[in-house]
C-alpha cells in the first residue's frame, strides 16, 4: 500500500513503513503525517514489530521545505496559514499531525528507525519516536526546527530527553546543529552502526531477535520501561508485580 509518499506492508508479525520521495530526500508534509496515523490505527494485532526507513540515501530531510516557503503542495496549505486560525483550531491540527508518530510508542510491539543519511526535523523525530535506532555511518540528525522559528511538535522533545538527558537534549535543539553517527552512539540516540550494506540485515536479525520471545513478554516488558521514569520506585514495584501477575495468568491458562 502507498499513500502519502510512504510505502505500507505487513507480512506477518512484522510491518514495514518506507518513506517513500527520494527525489527530495524524503521530505514530509501533512499527508505523510495523516498517512503514518491511518496505517498505525489499523495495524493487525499480530504485527510485533515495525520497520520504518526510508528509500535512498537519506531517511528523511524533514517536512518539505516549499511547506514552510509558503508554496503548497498537492492542494497542503503553507505551514505558517496555521497561524491565521483559532488556538483551538491549531491545536487540533497539530495532534492530528503528532497521531502521526505516536504510535510507534505503542507497547503492542517494538519499532525500529533504520536511519542512513540525513534525519533532519520531522526525520529526526520520527527517528525518535521508534523503540530502537540502527543507523549507518553517513547518518547525521538535526532539529532544525527552532532555526525556523519553530519548536518540535510531533513528539521528539519527550523520548530525546529520555535518551540523552536535558542539557544534551537543549544544545541540540538551541543549536540546530549535526549530530553524527559516532556521538549519536555514544550518546544513546543510536543502538548500533553498522555499514550501509549491512543495515537491511542487521535490522532482519534484530527483527528476528525481538519476535524470539513470547509476544505478552515483551509487549508487558515495554510498557514498563516506557513509564519507568515516570513512576516512583514503589510505584513501580507494584506496576512490575501486575504485569507478572498477567503474565502467569496467560502461561497457567495456555498449559492448562
Amino acid at each position: 500500500m502507498t499513500d502519502g509518499g510512504v510505502r505500507f506492508s505487513v507480512d506477518g508479525p512484522v510491518a514495514r513503513v518506507v518513506l517513500d520521495r527520494p527525489e527530495v530526500r524524503n521530505a514530509q508534509t501533512p499527508a505523510t503525517w495523516r498517512a503514518l496515523a491511518e496505517f498505525g490505527a489499523s495495524l493487525p494485532a499480530e504485527v510485533r514489530v515495525v520497520v520504518v526507513s526510508g528509500e535512498g540515501p537519506s531517511f528523511s530531510a524533514g517536512l518539505d521545505r516549499r511547506l514552510i516557503m509558503g508554496e503548497p503542495i498537492d492542494g497542503e496549505p503553507p505551514l505558517l496559514s496555521l497561524g491565521t486560525k483559532a488556538q483551538a483550531e491549531i491545536h487540533q491540527e497539530i495532534a492530528g499531525f503528532q497521531a502521526g508518530f505516536c504510535w510507534l510508542r505503542d507497547p503492542s510491539f517494538v519499532s525500529i528507525a533504520a536511519v542512513q543519511g540525513h534525519a533532519v526535523g520531522a526525520g529526526f523525530q520520527l527517528a525518535l519516536a521508534c523503540d530502537l535506532r540502527v543507523i549507518t555511518p553517513d547518518a547525521k540528525f538535526s532539529m532544525r526546527e527552532p532555526a525556523l522559528g519553530l519548536v518540535p511538535d510531533l513528539g521528539g522533545t519527550h523520548p530525546l530527553v529520555e535518551l540523552i538527558g536535558f542539557s544534551r537534549a537543549l544544545e541540540i535543539c538551541a543549536t540546530t546543529r549535526w549530530v553524527e553517527a559516532d556521538e549519536a552512539l555514544r550518546w544513546g540516540l543510536a543502538n548500533i552502526v553498522v555499514p550501509a550494506e549491512e543495515l537491511a540485515g542487521t535490522v532482519s536479525d534484530l527483527s528476528a531477535a525481538l519476535l524470539a520471545p513470547l509476544a505478552g513478554a515483551v509487549r508487558e516488558t515495554k510498557a514498563l520501561l516506557i513509564q519507568a521514569q515516570r513512576r516512583s520506585y514503589d510505584e513501580q514495584l507494584q506496576a512490575e508485580r501486575e504485569a507478572q501477575a498477567r503474565r502467569l495468568a496467560e502461561l497457567t491458562g495456555s498449559i492448562s
